[in-house]
C-alpha cells in the first residue's frame, strides 16, 4: 500500500513547527502561504485529525499534531539517510566490509580507525572478527575477509608491515617464579603453569611463545589470558599494549629470563584482493596505516 502523504507535505508540517508559522515556514520553504496551508489541510484531511490549533496568531500542535510531528521528523530523517546511503554506493562504497585482525592489535587502535572512516561513509557496515593466528590465515584463503592484519602472509597474498608488537613474559607480581633469587631459564618455567591464547583456526596450529610445560590453560580471547595471569593462575607472553596498566600499577611484571622474555611479532595489513578493492577498502587501510604511523613517530619523540 502506498502512502496518500507525500514526504513534501510531512517536511512542511516540520517546518512550521520549526519556524514558528505558516508564514515563516511559506519563507524558508520558498512556497506560498496557501500551499504551506493546503499541505497542512491535505494531512489533516486524508487521516482524519486536526494537527494545529489557532491560538491567537500561533498555530499550536494538538496532541495529535505532536505525534506526527515525532513521527514525520523520523520519517524524513529516514528518506534523508537513504538517499546518502544510495548516493555513497552510486560513487562505488562499499554496503560492507569485512575486517579480520590478529588479536595482538591493539582494540582501541582499530576502533579508532573504524570510527574515523565512520565519519566517511557512515552507511559502511564494518564486520570485525578478531582472530588468533590461523583465523586471519584461513580468513584471507576463504575470502572472508576484505582487510586482514595478520602476523604472517599467506601464499599468493601481499601485504606491507604494519607495525611490531613487543610481547613481554609477565606473572602477577606475588607469583613465586619472581621470588627466584637466579636469572629465569625456560627450566624453571616448567614446573608452573603457562596460559596460552588458542590458535583460532580450525587447523588449531600452535602458539610460537608456547613452552613446554606440565601445566597450561588454553583460553580462546586474549582478555581471559590477562585476566587469569593478573589473578597469580599462571604466567604468560601478553603484548605489552594490552597490559600498560597492569605493567604500570606493578600488578603484574615481567618475568626475568635469561632469553626469549620479550619478543616482537610483525603485524602485516594485507587488501585480500587489492585489484577489485573499491574506495571504502581502500580507504579505511589508508586510515589504518595513518593512525600506527601517527602513533610510532609519537612514540619515537
Amino acid at each position: 500500500m502506498s502512502p496518500d502523504i507525500t514526504l513534501e507535505q510531512w517536511r512542511t508540517l516540520i517546518s512550521i513547527v520549526d519556524a514558528g508559522g505558516y508564514a515563516q515556514a511559506a519563507e524558508v520553504m520558498y512556497k506560498s502561504q496557501s500551499a504551506v496551508t493546503y499541505a497542512v489541510q491535505k494531512i489533516e484531511s486524508m487521516l482524519g485529525v486536526k494537527v494545529f490549533e489557532i491560538q491567537g496568531r500561533k498555530a499550536i500542535l494538538t496532541p495529535t499534531g505532536q505525534m506526527l510531528y515525532r513521527r514525520a521528523l523520523a520519517l524524513v530523517n529516514e528518506a534523508s539517510e537513504l538517499e546518502q546511503a544510495a548516493h555513497a554506493l552510486s560513487a562505488g562504497w562499499e554496503a560492507r566490509i569485512n575486517i579480520t585482525a590478529e588479536i595482538l592489535l591493539p582494540p582501541q587502535l582499530l576502533l579508532t580507525c573504524m570510527q574515523k572512516f565512520g565519519l566517511e561513509s557512515p552507511h559502511t557496515r564494518i564486520e570485525l572478527i578478531e582472530s588468533v593466528l590461523g583465523g586471519t590465515f584461513e580468513a584471507l584463503l576463504k575470502g572472508e575477509a576484505d582487510i586482514a592484519i595478520s602476523a604472517q602472509l599467506p601464499p599468493g597474498f601481499l601485504g606491507d608491515l604494519l607495525t611490531r608488537i613487543k610481547i613481554t613474559a609477565v606473572a602477577h607480581t606475588d607469583h613465586p617464579l619472581h621470588h627466584l633469587e637466579h636469572t629465569l631459564t625456560y627450566k624453571d618455567l616448567r614446573a608452573y603453569r603457562h596460559l596460552v591464547v588458542r590458535d583460532s583456526g580450525k587447523s588449531h596450529g600452535k602458539s610460537p611463545v608456547i613452552v613446554d610445560v606440565d601445566q597450561r590453560w588454553t583460553v580462546s580471547q586474549i582478555a581471559t589470558s590477562i585476566q587469569a595471569v593478573s589473578m597469580g593462575f599462571g604466567f604468560a607472553w601478553l603484548p605489552e599494549e594490552h597490559i600498560k596498566q597492569e605493567l604500570e600499577t606493578g600488578l603484574l611484571k615481567p618475568l626475568k629470563l635469561l632469553e626469549g622474555g620479550t619478543r616482537e611479532v610483525p603485524l602485516y595489513l594485507v587488501i585480500a584482493n587489492p585489484d577489485f578493492a573499491g574506495p571504502g577498502i581502500k580507504r579505511l587501510a589508508e586510515i589504518i596505516k595513518k593512525l600506527v604511523r601517527e602513533i610510532e613517530s609519537n612514540k619515537s619523540r
